[in-house]
């Protein structure tokens, strides 16, 4: 065998290969381009998936008739110069349209505003054709079709023309929440149109774009991120803990405005939320972290959807400190989707809220029976009530057909606990208001001045038990117990080496090691709480998390879920009935106490239903 170049083609459609994984890869790298070159406006049209056509359009600064041929060569770019380290655009590598022409049918249309035509060039499996004078407004069009039909093994690969164009989506909702001054409209005949039209720049209007695309749940149940640390900036938007997601997709995360996944900031976002929210769910966050781009890598894999950091621990701290900082300082409120869940369960079917028109009868077995909207339990027709009382004299007993309608009113109460008071209009202008009522010996019924407040109290105690808990274990060294033989844990030099560097905060924690020898660690003392541990699982495991993100959050992790259940078993449970004070020291505690929203298992603690929504429910409004 002897060695040969590749040719030209060949080597375009191996770099296809890392850059254009699916019909999404092409989609970002031209709006990513569109956007290099100062487009406010861009246009994407898909069919079949992506996989049949792909035309994206702009008004950007558009491409000289003279550089079209430069354009669609391999590592010609006009975002960088001699210094990969340095890079401020969106694209870079001068790979995407060589590649993507090596694998379809590549047309690009583009004219200057100085330029009197446009001017477009033709790549067909790799085969250039023009340039030469076209019609076309200032700006570019770049049009793909028959993606991958050079390389048909690639088609094999793909997954159905409907995921494709999610896949496409997504990629475009990613990219437009970076950059709200742009309009995005995306149209073909596999899709029903998405516009995002611009909102302009800052805060706002970044917030306006954010609830363009995720919806208007968006807006009221976020709170505002603001830090900074050693020159490393942290901005965007944190979801409160009851406001949360079954898959992580609801996760953006923007480096220095580039769109990335990756896993360092997922971990982090997971560990700001470990105590808040169920291990099945996931938080809605939008972060933007910005620093000196010599402190980041992006040119670690083509696609350019992973980043390196230079310190990883300062940015997953960031991170977990920014979120926790701001979630702490936003009080206490519940998500508005809570409100929504309830008022779902109290709607006729099939009649908005807002309609006073009642339900029309459900006909089951040719009779017709009206349904009331709180139990859907069958009521009789008026005209079968007919000559019927609804309750009988006292001498006959109850009506066996509909009973007591009034109930025992005269029958004394077993709860001898005195008649609550009508509270102040002080009282109830607390976020949670004053209690009045307990029902089904578990929830506690309170009025604000515009709001009817549900509390679950044990799972609102457990949450207040289990910070009281986690201060008081954290405000000093935790207590260790020692080995009586220490247990020597072997592992990879490096690995000891990383782990031996947290030995410090370790033992804060109650877990003393020390080395011995190269490549081996000596543990001397185990956290009490833990009781007895697996002690070289344990060290394996923070020997892993230190080598990932360099940090050993695992074991603080483990005697917080300790932490939890202790506090689960010392709340107020269920069935326990409070006195008035008992209730409002409850709500008191719960608006000073930080992530009171949610219990240690990630459920609300509590539902608010304004007052206006039940004017709704009775037809006021």
């Amino acid at each position: 065998m002897t060695i040969h170049h590749l040719s030209e083609t060949v080597i375009n459609q191996i770099a296809a290969g890392e850059v254009i994984e699916r019909p999404a890869s092409v989609v970002k790298e031209l709006v990513e381009n569109a956007i290099d070159a100062g487009a406010t406006r861009i246009e994407i049209v898909t069919a079949g998936g992506g996989k049949s056509l792909i035309r994206v359009s702009d008004n950007g600064c558009g491409i000289a008739e003279d550089e079209l041929e430069l354009a669609i060569s391999r590592h010609c770019t006009s975002k960088l110069d001699d210094n990969v380290h340095d890079i401020h655009s969106l694209g870079f590598r001068g790979e995407a349209l060589p590649s993507i022409g090596s694998v379809s049918k590549l047309k690009l249309v583009s004219r200057r505003a100085s330029s009197e035509h446009a001017a477009e060039i033709v790549v067909n499996a790799g085969h250039v054709d023009g340039p030469r004078p076209a019609a076309g407004n200032a700006g570019t069009i770049v049009e793909v079709r028959d993606l991958f039909y050079v390389t048909p093994a690639r088609l094999k690969f793909m997954k159905t023309d409907r995921a494709e164009t999610n896949a496409i989506t997504d990629i475009v909702k990613r990219i437009a929440i970076a950059f709200p001054n742009v309009r995005f409209s995306l149209s073909g005949t596999d899709r029903s149109m998405l516009d995002y039209p611009a909102t302009g720049t800052g805060e706002e209007a970044q917030l306006q774009r954010i609830t363009q695309i995720m919806g208007k749940d968006f807006a009221p149940n976020v709170i505002t991120l603001d830090a900074v640390r050693e020159g490393v900036e942290l901005k965007g938007f944190a979801g409160i803990p009851s406001f949360n997601r079954g898959n992580s997709l609801h996760q953006f995360a923007y480096v220095n405005g580039r769109p990335v996944r990756d896993k360092l900031i997922l971990g982090a976002i997971r560990g700001a939320y470990a105590d808040a929210m169920a291990r099945d769910r996931y938080a809605v966050c939008v972060l933007f972290i910005n620093l000196p781009s010599s402190d980041v890598d992006v040119n670690v894999h083509p696609a350019k959807a992973d980043v390196r950091f230079r310190d990883q621990s300062l940015v997953r701290g960031l991170i977990v400190g920014g979120i926790r900082e701001a979630l702490s300082h936003a009080g206490i409120h519940p998500a508005t989707t809570g409100a929504d869940a309830m008022l779902k369960s109290f709607r006729p079917d099939g009649i908005p809220l807002s309609s006073s028109v009642p339900p029309r009868p459900t006909f089951l077995n040719n009779r017709a029976f009206s349904y009331n909207s709180f139990s859907r339990a069958p009521v009789p027709p008026a005209a079968q009530m007919v000559n019927k009382p609804l309750y009988t004299t006292p001498s006959s007993g109850f009506n066996e057909d509909y009973g007591n309608v009034l109930g025992d009113l005269d029958q004394p109460t077993t709860d001898s606990r005195p008649a609550m008071e009508i509270p102040t209009v002080e009282e109830q202008r607390f976020p949670l208001g004053a209690a009045r009522a307990q029902i089904h010996k578990n929830y506690i019924i309170a009025q604000t001045e515009d709001s009817l407040i549900i509390v679950d109290q044990h799972a609102a105690h457990e949450r207040l038990v289990y910070e009281a808990l986690k201060q008081a274990l954290y405000s000093k060294p935790l207590p260790s117990q020692m080995l009586l033989i220490p247990e020597i844990v072997e592992l990879p030099e490096e690995d000891a080496t990383r782990l031996l560097a947290h030995a410090e905060t370790l033992q804060k924690f109650g877990l003393k090691i020390e080395a011995f020898g190269p490549g081996a660690v000596a543990v001397r003392e185990t956290p009490a709480m833990l009781g007895e541990v697996d002690v070289k699982g344990l060290i394996a495991d923070l020997a892993d998390e230190a080598a990932d993100y360099d940090t050993t959050n695992g074991l603080k992790a483990m005697l917080d879920y300790v932490a939890a259940t202790m506090a689960c078993h010392g709340s107020v449970r269920s069935g326990r009935l409070l006195r008035a004070e008992e209730m409002n020291a409850l709500l008191r505690q719960m608006e000073a106490t930080p992530g009171s929203g949610t219990c240690n298992h990630g459920r609300p603690t509590y539902v608010e239903l304004k007052l206006t929504d039940i004017e709704r429910l009775f037809g006021r409004r």
